[in-house]
């Protein structure tokens, strides 16, 4: 799932973080976006990881499910890009904590196969969200198609 023009954005209100992506984003989008359609039924390997993170593993996804569409189309969701910001911290324990239980268990690693360096992409997103609580900043995470 290479080569795509997806891409995750990430937004702070301290400006850039000094860390970024030092691979495609699209991994997390796909990821964030199946493990939000699991709770509608979807039956795809990464909604199935999903599911294991947040009930096996007892694992809150909430702070990577809080997310949107970088281009709206109308005036609900411009202000549903309003309401996306969050606490940094929050966001960063929980990208952290999903790519340790992806590295740690064999049936996450199998359902994930398709994203291998998904896990890589999440710590690198607690690090930018890291730094971003650091500078006591509100995060957002957008996505562009």
């Amino acid at each position: 799932m290479t080569d795509s023009p997806t891409v995750l954005i990430f937004e702070t209100t301290a400006g850039d973080p000094p860390v970024e992506f030092l691979g495609d984003s699209s991994d997390i989008v796909y990821f964030i976006s199946m493990a939000h359609s699991e709770r509608y039924g979807a039956d795809h390997p990464l909604a199935k990881a999903a599911s294991a993170i947040k009930r096996r593993l007892r694992i809150p996804m909430g702070p990577l499910l809080n997310f949107g569409d970088a281009a709206p189309d109308n005036a609900a969701e411009e202000q549903l890009l309003g309401r996306l910001w969050q606490d940094a911290a929050g966001l960063a324990a929980c990208a952290r904590s999903v790519a340790a239980a992806i590295e740690s268990d064999e049936e996450l690693r199998e359902m994930t196969s398709a994203l291998p360096e998904l896990p890589e992409r999440l710590r690198e997103l607690a690090a930018m969200a890291d730094w971003a609580d650091e500078q006591g900043a509100q995060v957002r995470l957008t996505f562009v198609l």
